[in-house]
């Protein structure tokens, strides 16, 4: 039977591209002691007010239906919020809520772009990204994030890709899967490309409560002077340990809100009002788990690093922010994703590989750090062992 033209956009861009988590959770079904650093998962349950919260919100009669831009105190919350980390008035008509930032990604995504356009997008980059700028018929242009910069994306990277198709970039920051933070002096520059280019600036700002103690977290939304051209996308699934709830949003001009409105309403029409209520409260109270989080992914970071230090063949890429590092495996002779089958199968540590990201980060691996502290410990001797056995073999 004939499918769509967007059906073969998309072929190997879904699933396909976590084939190891898959394999590593087949491993575990069998019985095999698997030590799973792959996804991005909280290590806390979503706290029990917040779940209370919803429960609550149900048995007030919050199952009805939904206002397709999402419910007025949920959006009142988000202003509130976003109004207080600016300093700038955004209001209520500037929101757009949905069921997490990747259904507000494809959205927004679909709004900015179709065939023939261009979308840049920094390479390494999360790995649903590519299938949301190809589902739209738009071409993909990769900007390479380089180790030596932080993995911190470069606005004469940009501008060396730019064309007269470019209609948007899309950004991380904190960035997955590497944890770099943009700079204002960074934003600065990338703004005035978006003006002097007239394209979006697509800011997904998911990893926002988890930067690490030092680093200060800036959004292309602080700058008032190119805010015109900047859509925000984020949601409640990392900051309150909350991914099973989808309940994400995107801040916009409000011209551009109503514009993506009835394409919202085609394919959802607004989010569940009980989700809305816990998620107003959460926002308005802050995050009893971020704080702790933030804490226990840079502790284990270090000590990763302090695993792997000058004299090891793997070289650890230590994160600003977010629940993964970065190793280079390239001094094994083998690519990321050769390694990670290899540590899955012979010592059953589970890791992305880096081709999962993008095509720069073909010598490594990404390491979730979402383990509790003593099987990340054994990961870690595991990893360790593994890199050893591969050096004394015989050549």
């Amino acid at each position: 039977m004939k499918q769509t033209a967007i059906t073969q956009r998309l072929t190997g861009l879904g699933s396909a591209k976590w084939d190891i988590h898959v394999r590593a959770r087949s491993l575990a079904a069998e019985g095999r002691d698997i030590i799973e650093l792959t996804i991005g998962e909280p290590d806390v349950p979503t706290p029990p007010e917040l779940i209370e919260a919803t429960a609550e919100a149900m048995r007030r009669g919050r199952t009805t239906y939904s206002s397709g831009r999402g419910e007025a105190d949920l959006r009142a919350a988000l202003a509130e919020r976003y109004s207080g980390r600016t300093g700038r008035a955004i209001g209520a008509d500037q929101v757009l809520c949905f069921p997490g930032t990747q259904t507000a990604l494809f959205a927004v995504m679909m709004g900015v772009a179709e065939t023939h356009d261009e979308v840049l997008v920094g390479d390494p980059m999360y790995a649903t990204y590519e299938g949301v700028i190809r589902a739209t018929g738009a071409g993909m242009v990769p900007v390479p994030l380089q180790p030596e910069n932080g993995f911190r994306i470069r606005a004469a990277d940009i501008a060396e890709r730019i064309t007269p198709r470019t209609r948007a970039l899309l950004l991380t920051t904190p960035h997955n899967p590497t944890g770099a933070v943009l700079t204002d002096e960074d934003l600065i520059d990338i703004g005035r490309l978006a003006r002097e280019h007239d394209f979006w600036i697509i800011s997904d700002e998911v990893y926002e409560e988890l930067v690490f103690d030092g680093i200060r977290f800036r959004s292309p939304l602080h700058h008032a002077d190119f805010a015109d051209r900047v859509i925000t996308v984020s949601s409640i699934s990392k900051s309150h340990a909350a991914p099973g709830f989808r309940s994400g949003w995107c801040i916009a001009p409000a011209a551009f809100i109503d514009a993506l409105l009835p394409l919202s309403e085609s394919m959802l029409f607004g989010n569940q009002p009980f989700i809305a209520d816990m998620t107003a409260k959460a926002l308005r109270q802050g995050s009893p788990v971020a704080p702790g989080m933030r804490r226990r992914y840079a502790a284990r970071a270090a000590r990763l690093e302090a695993w792997f230090g000058p004299d090891s063949a793997l070289t650890v890429h230590r994160p600003d922010a977010g629940m993964f590092a970065m190793i280079d495996v390239s001094a094994t002779g083998m690519t990321g994703r050769e390694y990670a089958i290899d540590l899955l199968t012979r010592q059953g540590v589970a890791v992305m590989p880096g081709c999962s990201f993008g095509t720069t980060l073909g010598g490594w691996v990404r390491v979730a750090l979402t383990v509790e502290d003593s099987r990340f410990d054994v990961a870690c001797q595991r990893i360790h062992a593994h890199v050893a056995g591969l050096l004394s073999e015989p050549a």
